[in-house]
């Protein structure tokens, strides 16, 4: 599986709900579900059984679709229409199956909405643990918890490693946002004994800046499609995933730019991505920023280019760019800690300053 692939069935699912976004559970199995299927590499009726008999609650229930290799289910996907919203208890029941019928994974949507689940036995006690909640538009920022899910995946075993692999880097992102003064601090004080104490607060300042580079890294990683570690975006912990690069359904993202007490500008939209791109525009517009981050391409971590005067890098196509005043490109594949950090580094080019509101 790849992007490419991720993008083709999103590109056909939206079209086909767009032509009928009241579709019932049945017809959007029919006409949605089965493409999905198909992207994972599993097939009906060779191994993936309709309706297949699961206990929970005490009672016999149907699973919409059980995932089957050498005659044992590996992973439960239970689907709704588009015209059902899922809630709680679609999520209890989907956690239900998974623990009593000793199954690994579970994948829960309805069409538009996507979430992807995990048992897990620790010390004995049964967990079944949130991988991720995302909307149809981004699937293709989800292609390596995708793949976790695919036949190959979970026939070789893959599928553990890649989702301990996310696991892993899920925490270390949150041990460097949570600790991150106080290990620039440490950094600082190692520079302090060994090289000289006047350099102590640059070299906390840059320890910092060390630190949030390395925290984009470890989320272009998370979600990457695998050709590198140069990718992005997943949770705001290993439990809960919330995709807010969808429509905001509370109201609109916010971002204000002020010259000191002054307001400059004011953004919003409902999504995170259409408002990045107003915000960074105008700078370009009316703060003369291209001028400020010359030579282009503008790239704050290692490799990854976030502004442009091309669409691509060293061969590489930027993942989802969008045009700015200029002709210049602008990556908005980007996680919302991303947007939020990327704003706040170009407004400081500037001499602004920038606050999110709204849905942030």
């Amino acid at each position: 599986m790849d992007e490419d692939a991720v993008k083709d069935y999103v590109d056909h699912a939206q079209a086909t709900i767009e032509a009928a976004p009241q579709m019932d559970e049945a017809n959007t199995k029919a006409a949605v579900l089965r493409d999905f299927l198909d992207l994972l590499d599993w097939t009906i009726p060779d191994n993936t059984q309709l309706e297949y008999s699961v206990e929970a609650f005490g009672k016999t229930y149907k699973v919409d679709y059980a995932l089957i290799l050498d005659g044992t289910p590996v992973a439960f996907l239970e689907a709704k229409g588009v015209d059902t919203s899922l809630t709680d208890k679609h999520r209890k029941k989907l956690e239900a199956y998974l623990k009593n019928e000793d199954v690994n994974l579970g994948i829960l949507t309805n069409g538009e909405e996507y979430e992807f689940y995990r048992r897990e036995v620790v010390d004995t006690k049964v967990n079944v643990n949130t991988l991720g909640r995302t909307g149809l538009q981004s699937l293709p920022d989800r292609v390596t918890t995708l793949r976790a899910f695919t036949k190959d995946a979970i026939q070789s075993n893959e599928w553990e490693k890649i989702l301990n692999r996310i696991k892993e880097l899920r925490e270390a992102r949150t041990t460097l946002e949570r600790e991150k003064d106080d290990l620039a601090t440490e950094v600082a004080e190692l520079f302090s004994e060994r090289i000289s104490g006047k350099i102590t607060p640059q070299t906390e300042s840059q320890a910092k800046e060390m630190i949030d580079r390395l925290i984009d890294d470890i989320e272009n990683e998370i979600n990457s499609d695998g050709d590198s570690p140069e990718r992005d975006d997943i949770e705001e912990s290993p439990q809960a995933i919330v995709e807010k690069d969808q429509t905001n359904s509370n109201g609109a993202y916010q971002i204000t730019f002020f010259d000191g007490e002054n307001e400059l500008a004011e953004f919003g939209a409902s999504k995170q991505a259409d408002v990045f791109i107003e915000a960074v525009d105008y700078l370009v517009r009316n703060h003369n920023l291209i001028s400020e981050l010359e030579p282009l391409p503008y790239i704050p971590g290692r490799t990854r280019p976030i502004i442009h005067d091309e669409n691509s890098f060293e061969g590489k196509q930027m993942k989802q760019p969008r045009e700015l005043a200029g002709g210049y490109y602008l990556e908005v594949n980007l996680s919302s800690g991303q947007k939020q950090r990327e704003i706040g580094r170009l407004v400081e080019v500037c001499d602004c300053s920038v606050q999110f509101g709204g849905g942030w």
